[in-house]
């Protein structure tokens, strides 16, 4: 094979696909156009413009190999398999045959290819291209092929496209584009000057230069300076079309109007009798442009008129604008305070229907407990009635005391499980009381009810406090409480009412500041007509943990362990009805919106 040779001399394969593109200089040459009948067809078809990387379309044939003239006869080894032409972009098979690239392309493409040489299969990775060989037939010296227009010239193949580029022989259309004429490059100088229908030319009137094509149609319609004869025939024969327009203005034989035709003069004649019109008519004249100002002046007296009508109505539309501004004005502020309080009033809705859904839980919750108390109830008398019948026969002799200290325990548990009950009964009432009472201005109202026995147990120790239900200085304000010892706390313990205020954690504290400050006043209310209410108050202490935001639940309380004495209570009139009330207020006044 014959793809190179090696720095050592040895023949290698060059792949196809590393082969770098071919060097030839591209050609630049015209589109291809109809060929003219007096001289012989170019075989070849024009170049098109190409890319420097590649050899131009028009010097590569469109398919199969070269058909230039060769001074002499390529041998057999540059020729085609397929199309007997010398190789266009050779290529070589792996059973060494060569072929050019669109005829091997056309054999790749049946099904199972095979070499037409020797009918060995073909594969698509095993074709190179043949470096050496395109080389060698680039150097084969041919004839121009403007020959048969007259080019003696000889070249190597490669030199083609150069050649045509300057050959004087060669087959090149018209430079201005409207032409579709082609000619020899030597014959384009006479081409312009004579023969080119499309080649540039001058008005003899007015200079401008256009295409030789449009010259009649320019002296025809256009040209300012080309001669024209006055439409209505009068003296004046010698016009240029642009003194056409103010010639018919002056001419003697044109047809006008009265220049007072507009007052009412209806005259029509030539220009050169309108003089004798106007001095005949003159009085004329002056008579319709009487009466034409007498009808504009009541026109204008008319229009005053009309005119002051619209200013006075004008004037009461502003006037009854203005209020109907004021009137919207205050609707949009009345509306703004109805949006206001809608707002206000959906909010308390939808925390009272919260409110309303707790207490329905805590009443379900009451009716459960009371249920269970009346069955406990009816268990303690059956548990009694059988004891008592215990202790009857035990005392006629019948009874087992065995029998009877087992009872006497199942008395016992079914009593501390009375306790604890009425105890859940009491804290359930409690919580429905908290509920129900909630306050949103920052007064808490609390009513303690069964003060005897919650005392007493105070005293044994089973509930030493009491928490009040939470009240609140807004819906979006502080959460608090009152938490009171009925038996006292600390110093008060056993001889006073220990009464103490509880900020408590609420949904709005990271819009309040902090610590709290609202002045807070503690109140034991007196239920008699004298209305002696005994009462404290205090300044939180900003450096108190008490008053900063909670992080808890509930802060520590703080407020009065020695609130009232258990004697003053007990003997006033501040307890009625085994009820107490007690009021705790926080001022608000001072207290901005969240």
């Amino acid at each position: 094979m014959s793809a190179g040779r090696s720095a050592d001399g040895r023949e290698v394969q060059i792949p196809f696909q590393q082969v770098v593109p071919s060097l030839i200089p591209p050609l630049s040459a015209a589109p291809a156009l109809a060929t003219p009948s007096h001289r012989p067809a170019n075989p070849w078809p024009p170049s098109e413009p190409t890319t420097q990387q590649s050899a131009p379309a028009g010097f590569l044939p469109l398919h199969g190999g070269f058909r230039d003239h060769f001074v002499e006869t390529p041998e057999p080894k540059y020729c085609c398999e397929v199309c007997r032409l010398v190789l266009c972009q050779p290529r070589q098979t792996e059973c060494g045959h060569r072929f050019c690239q669109s005829c091997i392309n056309t054999i790749l493409s049946h099904q199972n290819p095979v070499c037409p040489a020797d009918m060995e299969p073909l594969f698509k990775d095993k074709i190179f291209r043949d470096v050496c060989c395109h080389r060698e037939i680039m150097a084969l010296k041919v004839y121009c092929r403007s020959k048969a227009s007259g080019c003696q010239e000889q070249m190597s193949l490669q030199q083609i496209p150069d050649h045509l580029n300057v050959c004087p022989f060669f087959e090149v259309p018209c430079p201005l584009g409207k032409c579709k004429e082609r000619m020899m490059r030597k014959e384009i100088p006479d081409h312009l000057a004579w023969k080119c229908k499309h080649r540039e030319t001058t008005c003899d009137f007015c200079s401008t230069k256009m295409p030789l094509t449009d010259l009649q149609k320019h002296k025809e319609t256009v040209c300012p300076a080309f001669p024209v004869s006055c439409p209505n025939h009068c003296s004046f024969s010698s016009l240029t079309r642009s003194e056409l327009s103010n010639h018919q203005q002056e001419c003697p034989k044109a047809q006008v109007s009265c220049q007072f035709h507009r007052y009412g003069c209806s005259f029509k004649g030539l220009n050169q009798d309108m003089r004798q019109h106007d001095s005949s008519f003159a009085a004329e004249h002056l008579r319709l442009m009487a009466k034409r100002n007498c009808s504009l002046e009541t026109k204008v007296e008319d229009v005053k008129g009309e005119l002051m009508e619209r200013y006075k109505v004008i004037s009461s539309l502003s006037s009854r604008l203005s209020e109907l501004e004021s009137q919207n004005d205050e609707l949009k502020e009345k509306n703004r305070q109805v949006e206001q309080k809608l707002a206000t009033m959906q909010k308390l809705m939808s925390s009272h229907s919260e409110k309303l859904l707790e207490l329905e839980l805590e009443l379900r919750s009451l009716r459960l407990l009371r249920d269970d108390m009346e069955n406990l109830r009816g268990t303690l008398e059956n548990v009694r009635t059988r004891i008592s019948a215990l202790e009857q026969g035990g005392r006629s002799g019948n009874g087992s005391t065995h029998t009877l200290a087992s009872l006497e325990a199942q008395l016992n548990r079914h009593d501390d499980m009375l306790s604890v009950h009425e105890i859940r009964l009491a804290d359930m009432d409690l919580r429905f009381q908290v509920l129900e009472t909630a306050s949103y201005n920052g007064t808490l109202i609390w009513k303690i009810r069964d003060y005897k026995r919650r005392k007493q147990e105070a005293v044994a120790g089973k509930t030493l406090s009491l928490y009040s239900q939470p009240f609140y200085t807004g819906y979006f304000g502080y959460k608090m409480c009152a938490r009171v010892y009925l038996n006292g706390d600390g110093m008060g313990k056993g001889t006073h009412l220990s009464l103490f205020f509880v900020v408590m954690r609420g949904e709005y504290d990271a819009l309040l500041p902090w610590p709290f400050k609202q002045k807070v006043t503690l109140m034991l209310m007196d239920q008699s007509p004298t209305r002696k209410h005994l009462g404290d108050a205090f300044k939180p202490d900003p450096n108190s943990s008490s008053f900063r935001r909670p992080a808890a639940e509930m802060n520590i309380a703080s407020g009065c362990p020695l609130f009232v004495s258990q004697s003053v209570l007990e003997n006033g009139s501040y307890i009625k009805d085994d009820t107490i009330f007690i009021k705790v207020t926080v001022d608000t006044s001072d207290l901005p919106d969240p």
